[in-house]
């Protein structure tokens, strides 16, 4: 893990507290417009534990992160994807999700009106 901090942190000294409010928030964005997304089902986020929120379909979700190492759990209620990013100060962080059909959906679609959707995460540059 990369140091953040010019120092050794001393919880007790003013300066280590007086850079870490210094640093910039990190840019956390997530989007859903792949053409290969299916279009159907919500997508659930969380950060850290916390629900940020969800995305359907050509939506996109921008929220500040604090500096430092964190977990982002992107779920379509049947399959799930746990990424885990260090965010540096004043960075953006871009994810792109899809909602994709594998090669059962369609058929099952078909006879009993559901199938499984699979879930694909990039994290863009």
């Amino acid at each position: 893990m990369e140091a953040i901090l010019e120092r050794e942190p001393d919880i007790g000294d003013a300066d280590y507290w007086q850079q870490v409010y210094d640093m910039k928030p990190a840019i956390l964005t997530i989007t859903r417009n792949d053409p290969g997304d299916v279009k159907q089902r919500q997508l659930i986020l969380t950060l850290d534990g916390q629900r940020l929120g969800q995305l359907l379909f050509g939506e996109t979700l921008t929220h500040e992160v604090p500096a430092g190492p964190h977990r982002l759990r992107i779920s379509n209620t049947l399959f799930w994807k746990t990424i885990t990013f260090v965010a540096k100060p004043g960075e953006e962080i871009r994810f792109e999700t899809v909602n994709r059909a594998g090669l059962l959906t369609y058929p099952l679609m078909a006879v009993m009106g559901a199938g499984p959707l699979y879930l694909t995460v990039r994290r863009v540059a």
